[in-house]
């Protein structure tokens, strides 16, 4: 009975381990769930990864196509209708001031210029890389930049003045007539336009003579050295933070202070025209200021909307490129910030034609021109 009993503890003890062992292979049994569990999480993760590239690739992939068309039909209507404003506008038959006449054909002037150097000779190359591998053989890449961030300065840099004349000729009535004449006018943008070539000067510098005919912030050979370096990258930085990133602040800011004067000055106006009950009900000045008050906020807010997009990439690109990580931006940001930038360049012949009544008048005798011509050579 005594070995019967020691026997029955052996097999009970045996029974322990074997049930230790059930509960052992239960929990690694888990463990191994759980590890299926998470393979399961983390190829999801995977998954939606492979998605989003996909979408983002097939994206990029319309882009280009739409681009193809877009870019060579861009340059067409670009080299146009800014040729077609200076002719209308330097015959002075628009009704403006010989102040702002000056002005706008500055920057219908440095639009073309953009048109050519950026659109033509930089994007077009780049989507049509097959028809233009002979450009990575021409040694200018550099001159080039030089060039084309020189004229994208004064492209915005006088949108700034001309808001800034407007704000003046508004706001400031004392300053008013020593300031908003067309000799003041051709100080402000020589002196724009050579420090805007200044400025671009250290491009010919940080880049190589060569083209790279690929869309990133620079467009020609970059040495290692150079892209590294946190010198070049802060001069980079500021570069965009001038252009245009102040422009932006400043361009916001007058004109809110030319609204609020206006609104101000509108409301005093009216009650002192109501106590005089005899005179005309048109007011010939608040028509004008009207007038000149459209002209200056859509010329602002067209360059505030086509160049949004394309001042958050770069800010961000080079900010990632110095190691702050943050958001992930998609390359198609960067393809669309191109493109709307560059649309800016071809809308103020619209925006002045919409505008202007004399303007619109002027560009139809222009395109009438050719037309008449020839049905006089025939008769």
């Amino acid at each position: 009975m005594g070995r019967n009993l020691r026997t029955i503890d052996w097999n009970v003890t045996t029974v322990g381990r074997n049930l230790r062992t059930i509960d052992w292979n239960v929990t690694t049994m888990g463990r191994n769930l759980r590890t299926i569990d998470w393979n399961v999480t983390t190829m999801g993760r995977h998954l939606r990864t492979i998605d989003w590239n996909v979408t983002t690739d097939r994206i990029n992939f319309v882009l280009l196509g739409i681009q193809v068309i877009y870019y060579p039909l861009l340059a067409a209507i670009g080299v146009s209708v800014n040729l077609l404003t200076i002719v209308i506008l330097s015959r002075g038959k628009c009704g403006l001031s010989k102040c702002v006449t000056r002005y706008l054909v500055a920057m219908a002037a440095a639009d073309l210029l953009v048109v050519i150097f950026d659109l033509i000779l930089r994007q077009i190359p780049i989507v049509y890389q097959d028809q233009f591998r002979f450009m990575r053989s021409i040694p200018v890449c550099n001159i080039h930049a030089v060039l084309l961030f020189a004229a994208t300065d004064c492209s915005v840099w006088f949108t700034v003045t001309f808001t800034f004349d407007r704000f003046v000729a508004i706001c400031c009535q004392k300053l008013k007539t020593k300031y908003c004449t067309e000799r003041t006018a051709g100080v402000v943008l020589g002196t724009v336009s050579v420090v805007g070539c200044l400025k671009n000067i250290f491009w010919y510098f940080m880049f190589t003579e060569w083209y790279v005919l690929y869309n990133e912030p620079w467009f020609c050979y970059v040495t290692a050295t150079v892209m590294d370096s946190p010198m070049w990258a802060i001069i980079e930085f500021l570069h965009y933070i001038l252009t245009p990133g102040i422009p932006f602040v400043l361009i916001l800011l007058l004109n809110v202070f030319t609204v609020r004067y206006i609104l101000v000055a509108s409301r005093a106006r009216r009650r002192l025209r109501g106590h005089n009950s005899g005179e005309s009900p048109r007011d010939p000045e608040m028509e004008s200021r009207r007038k000149s008050i459209i002209l200056l906020f859509v010329i602002s807010g067209n360059f505030i909307l086509f160049w949004a997009l394309f001042t958050v990439y770069f800010i961000w690109n080079r900010v990632w490129m110095l190691g702050f990580y943050s958001v992930i931006l998609p390359r198609f940001i960067q393809e669309l910030g191109f493109m709307f930038q560059l649309m800016s360049c071809c809308t103020n012949t619209c925006i002045y034609a919409v505008t202007q009544t004399k303007f619109r008048e002027q560009l139809k005798n222009v395109v009438k021109y050719p037309f008449t011509v020839i049905i006089k050579f025939i008769k």
